[in-house]
């Protein structure tokens, strides 16, 4: 067994702030018993337009990436990152990058986002493609938990992306969702994805009214093997948490074989 949990953030325009509430609800979740603790997609700033450009930073370096380490390193937990804007190959975007740390405070994993998300309907409307660069590669690691895989945010509408991860124990899935596409379909994937590669899922949103006045629809959830929804929090900021256990991934897995039955391989 193993204690997971996900922040849920409102996060603001400066960075300071917001790696302050994130060491708030990081130390209550490890206070709550969490070993595995997931904070938010740009949890350090969610401004307008290219603002997460003037914060980029290089990888191994700079102070949200040290908040990190030391915050993993401080509560003795695997911290996943939500994300965070790091440079890439293109000066003029950055890469919206998900970094995990071990309990050591060392840096176990990096995944860039694949999926950009493009919207408009009305006066809402996101480009994402047209300040961040795409990363390329889908990317698992091991914890104590098991095999963990990594999306962010868009890449829950691809389920490709972790049918290539191989058999998973826990997907973990920083998100941003808008209200409008969260109301519809933020639920509805999450629990698709946890029946469909029979693991947990760990979900962590911002979720409420941003200063810039852009709405995330929150609902940070912890969905079991069988798409049970373990916990939930609607708006605001705060922690759930649930147990990891094995033994119900197992017993999914038993009575009902459908990863021993998958017959097409890769995608077109």
């Amino acid at each position: 067994m193993m204690r997971i949990a996900a922040v849920q953030m409102i996060s603001v325009p400066e960075v300071a702030p917001n790696l302050a509430t994130a060491e708030r609800l990081i130390a209550q979740a490890a206070a709550q018993g969490a070993q595995l603790i997931a904070l938010p997609e740009y949890f350090p700033l969610i401004g307008a337009g290219d603002s997460g450009l003037a914060v980029r930073e290089r990888e191994g370096e700079g102070p949200i990436q040290r908040f990190l380490a030391d915050c993993a390193r401080r509560h003795g937990v695997w911290l996943v990152g939500g994300s965070l804007p790091l440079f890439g190959d293109d000066p003029a975007k950055m890469r919206n990058s998900c970094l995990v740390f071990d309990p050591a405070g060392k840096q176990a994993a990096r995944y860039d986002k694949i999926h950009l998300f493009g919207f408009r309907k009305g006066d809402e409307s996101y480009d994402e493609a047209a300040t961040i660069e795409a990363g390329s590669a889908p990317v698992a690691f091991d914890a104590p938990c098991g095999r963990v895989g990594l999306g962010i945010c868009y890449d829950l509408r691809f389920p490709e992306l972790f049918r290539a991860l191989g058999t998973l124990d826990l997907l973990v899935i920083p998100a941003a969702f808008t209200d409008t596409t969260g109301r519809a379909h933020w639920e509805l994937l999450l629990r698709a994805r946890a029946v469909e590669n029979q693991c947990y899922v760990l979900a962590a949103a911002q979720g409420g009214t941003h200063p810039t006045g852009r709405v995330t629809h929150g609902n940070s959830m912890i969905v079991d093997p069988w798409g049970d929804v373990l916990a939930r929090m609607d708006k605001g900021e705060g922690v759930i948490a649930a147990e990891l256990d094995p033994a119900r991934i197992a017993e999914v897995r038993t009575a009902l074989p459908a990863l021993q039955h998958k017959k097409l391989q890769g995608t077109p």
